[in-house]
């Protein structure tokens, strides 16, 4: 059975699709999911609609359909009754809709989706492209679609393709003084009253800068045509943005327009399991009262608008200046005065330069009160003019750290752009989670505690004794060593790792150095950052590095290499969890030391960053916050959510380095259950930084799992084996991709060539496999699978058990790991030559004849295996030869 459906509370542009899929799929039954608008009703008792034999959803046996047809919506969430049977096997989909994106979109086997003002335009040219022809009545029907959905051509998501749909339906035949009727019906007495209570309790609000109108009424019954008034009050008050709700029966009704990029009403209205465009969408809530709806919605939207501001909106006016004639002290007073870091330099106006506190604080410090800003100051700086795009901004501010950015128009500076700014914009909410943590958070004395029990009960005895060789010897040099990052954190989690970071206040090269001499084991030395790696004899390997910076004595001079604290170097780090450290120099060995509440964050199993520029700074740290959240069970806290949100709303992610973007990705795929982490991925958006049309969903997620079950079956199975995870789950997130997107993720992720032909050729001949081999599996000479899967790596077979559907292709392939892979023949390539067979291609024909009789039973030792070729290839063998037992002619 096929079956054309579309959304409940189907409108005309629904009904419209469905008559007009009709012609592609003749023998489909139509069948509304649920109920419909109260105009489409009325015209069913009016017109002769009838004829087109639509059935009631009550009437079908959902069992029997083996294809549905989804037109005009392909939300899960919007089909009724018909979602019940999207995971039943067999069923095949096919998608025909005008809406963006949703997150419940269904997967389809055929997706037709065009961003075109209704869904019957779609339709329409398809008709148009393959000469369909279509009756006048139809064409009517389907007319009504197109002017109902683009507000006869007057809404901002009409295309000039729904105007050629228009002229297509009317050279088909459709009657205008029908849609006429229909479309444009004069407003009754009671849409005029509840049109007047639209915009009676009509309210104004701002979020972030943008004026929102929310209204709300509440009738006894349901009045009609809901959207056409909510569409006249957004044009009588002349409203970029209008949310109306309406209590009417049962329910609450949401209906939304927007004029603007930032309000994308669509999204919004998904949220309330409705949808449609950014411009024009719809809900109908079962749930929830009035006012519930109400506060539910003022909170999604304080949480979803965030336009991206212009520079004139974020700079600070006037701009603190000075000029390139003043002298040093005074210009150093100017910044004391208004506690500021940086001030732009000008010259009658113009922009010449920039002057920071740091370098005019230094030149002090020389004795130069003499000299003026002029011989000081950077002249190689950037500026923005008022209407520059965040991305902009912060590829001056952060990527290329220039301290503040002028804001400059006709050679007019109006404003400094400061790193704060940047940084309020982005805290747009109320820290939830304690106080912030800045630069002051290095003045606070750190908690200290000591574990030396942990330390005993965790720790083997030989890490622990090397440990306290590390004091000694950073003791005896007149350093101080700490052990530091997810060695110390895991400690106190009683989780086993020995993965260890050693810090020094001192010279890390002297360091390894001295301890390789006194061990006589390997030290790789790298001068050009101080940092070393100690190799020990049993693969143990230890990294050291030295917390350090650099100051000049005078002009010119050499500089001078002092050796930073302990928390200097801490505050560098990502997550408030790995900023814990461990002393080790004999007087305190032991004692954990907690600048910024590490120990409290691991209590509370909450993520947390040091700063709130972390994200923007290194954006890897957001798959690292998802990637420790679901490996400790903790969580992430409310401003480190909110830090995230904006970076990704940035597209931050989309400019990382492909290889950095591909080690944290497969350090994810390289957990021992990925899913959580890839799930808050997609859940904050982050996903089409790896590939665009990737749809993490329920089914994949349901893949992820069968991947892992193969995986710990591999891993039990074969221990000596090795296998690279990633790769398997790799597989599965590109399993469903177009070749295309394979290519375009795989050249995001900087693979190499030989990695991506090789994922490339593995999905498509996988795909081959299950689709024309496995299917029959069960009828196959065991030597067909072993020449079938031959071809493939562990990991890509690992793989096909996983996406296969079918028990017998999963058997097959545990069958060829345990029985077949490693079979191999008695009888080699030198005992063909002693037959007297002379060599050359034929060689590895027999043989593989051999290796398939082995593998199929037919042959069990070395005089079977001569046996066998000799039935099979008597033209190689002499007369005697076949007359005498192998094992004798030998």
């Amino acid at each position: 059975m096929e079956v054309i459906t579309t959304h409940t509370n189907a409108d005309f542009d629904a009904m419209g699709s469905m008559i007009a899929a009709r012609k592609l799929y003749p023998g489909a039954l139509l069948v509304f999911p649920g109920s419909q608008e109260r105009t489409l009703r009325e015209y069913f008792i009016k017109s002769t609609v009838y004829i087109y034999g639509f059935k009631r959803l009550r009437d079908i046996d959902l069992e029997k359909v083996t294809r549905l047809i989804l037109v005009d919506t392909r939300q899960s969430s919007r089909i009724g009754k018909f979602v019940d049977i999207l995971n039943k096997p067999g069923l095949e989909v096919h998608v025909y809709d005008h809406h963006p994106d949703a997150e419940d979109d269904v997967r389809a086997n055929l997706s037709i989706v065009r961003n075109f003002g209704s869904t019957v335009t779609l339709f329409s040219r398809l008709f148009m492209e393959q000469g369909i022809e279509v009756t006048a009545e139809e064409a009517t029907i389907m007319s009504l679609g197109v002017f109902e959905d683009t507000g006869s051509f007057t809404f901002n998501n009409t295309t000039p393709e729904d105007f050629e749909a228009a002229a297509f339906l009317l050279r088909c035949g459709a009657d205008l003084n029908v849609v006429s009727d229909i479309v444009t019906q004069e407003l009754t007495a009671e849409q005029i009253n509840l049109l007047n209570e639209l915009i009676l309790y009509a309210r104004n609000y701002n979020f972030h800068g943008v004026e929102v109108c929310l209204t709300t009424v509440s009738v006894d019954r349901y009045v009609g045509d809901f959207a056409v008034l909510v569409h006249k009050l957004r044009d009588i008050e002349n409203l970029d943005v209008v949310f109306a709700l309406a209590r009417m029966d049962d329910r609450v009704y949401l209906v939304a327009r927007s004029r603007i990029p930032e309000v994308n009403v669509g999204a919004i209205a998904s949220l309330f399991g409705g949808g449609g465009h950014a411009t024009a969408a719809s809900a109908s809530i079962k749930d929830l009262t009035l006012v519930q709806t109400e506060a539910k919605l003022l909170e999604v939207l304080r949480d979803h608008i965030h336009p991206y501001p212009k520079a004139e909106t974020l700079m600070t006016s006037p701009a603190v200046h000075t000029e390139p004639d003043v002298g040093i002290g005074e210009a150093q007073l100017t910044m004391v005065r208004y506690n500021i870091n940086a001030m732009p330099v000008l010259k009658d106006g113009a922009l010449v330069g920039l002057i920071t506190r740091q370098v005019l604080e230094k030149a002090l410090f020389h004795g130069l009160t003499q000299q003026t800003v002029a011989e000081f100051m950077n002249t190689d700086i950037a500026s923005v003019e008022p209407n520059a795009s965040l991305l902009e901004i912060q590829t001056h501010l952060v990527e290329r750290h220039q301290r503040i950015l002028p804001v400059v128009e006709k050679g007019k500076v109006l404003g400094v752009i400061t790193r704060r700014d940047l940084l309020d914009f982005m805290l747009d909410e109320h820290n939830d989670d304690g106080s912030l943590y800045d630069e002051t958070a290095l003045e606070h004395w750190p908690k200290r505690k000591n574990i030396q029990s942990v330390i005993s009960e965790q720790l083997p005895k030989n890490i622990i004794q090397m440990l306290r060789e590390f004091g000694v010897l950073a003791e005896s040099l007149g350093f101080r060593a700490y052990a530091v990052g997810g060695f110390v954190r895991d400690l106190l989690l009683r989780r086993t790792n020995f993965d260890i970071d050693i810090v020094l206040e001192g010279d890390a090269i002297e360091f390894a150095r001295a301890f390789a001499d006194r061990h006589a084991i390997k030290a790789k030395l790298h001068k050009k950052f101080n940092t070393a790696m100690l190799v020990f004899p049993d693969g143990q390997t230890v990294d050291i590095a030295s917390a350090r910076f650099e100051y000049y004595q005078h002009p010119a001079a050499l500089p001078i290499v002092e050796f930073s604290s302990l928390k200097m170097d801490l505050y560098r780090r990502d997550f408030t969890i790995n900023t814990l450290a461990l002393a080790l120099n004999p007087s305190e060995f032991g004692q954990l030391i907690d600048f910024f509440s590490g120990q409290r964050d691991i209590k509370e199993k909450i993520i947390r960053v040091l700063h709130n520029l972390s994200f923007i700074e290194d954006p890897t740290r957001i798959l690292r916050a998802f990637r420790f959240e679901q490996r400790f069970g903790f969580r992430i806290g409310k401003q480190t959510t909110s830090l995230i949100r904006n970076a990704v709303h940035m597209d931050l992610i989309q400019k990382l380095g492909g290889r950095r973007f591909l080690h944290e990705i497969k350090l994810i795929l390289e957990e021992e259950d990925p899913v959580p982490a890839l799930r808050r991925i997609a859940e904050f958006g982050a996903m089409p930084a790896l590939a665009g049309s990737i749809n993490f969903d329920r089914k994949m997620e349901e893949l992820f799992g069968r991947l892992r079950e193969v995986i710990s079956w591999y891993r039990l199975s074969f221990l000596d084996e090795p296998l690279e995870r990633w790769w398997v789950y790799l597989l599965g997130l590109f399993s469903n991709l177009a070749v295309q997107d394979v290519q375009t993720a795989c050249d995001r992720l900087l693979l190499t060539a030989s990695q991506r032909d090789r994922l490339i050729w593995t999905l498509e001949n996988a795909g081959k496999l299950l689709k024309s081999f496995f299917p029959d599996v069960s009828g196959r000479k065991p030597s067909e699978v072993y020449r079938a899967l031959l071809p493939f790596r562990p990991e890509e077979l690992l793989f096909l058990m996983g996406k296969a559907d079918r028990e017998s292709a999963r058997k097959a392939v545990s069958h060829y790991f345990h029985r077949y892979r490693n079979t191999q023949t008695e009888l080699k390539g030198k005992d063909l030559k002693a037959m007297g067979i002379p060599p050359g291609p034929i060689y590895r024909q027999l043989l593989d004849e051999l290796l398939d009789a082995r593998i199929n039973k037919q042959v069990g030792n070395r005089s079977e295996e001569f046996r066998f070729l000799v039935s099979r290839r008597p033209e190689f063998f002499s007369e005697q030869a076949r007359s005498v037992d192998w094992k004798n002619s030998c």
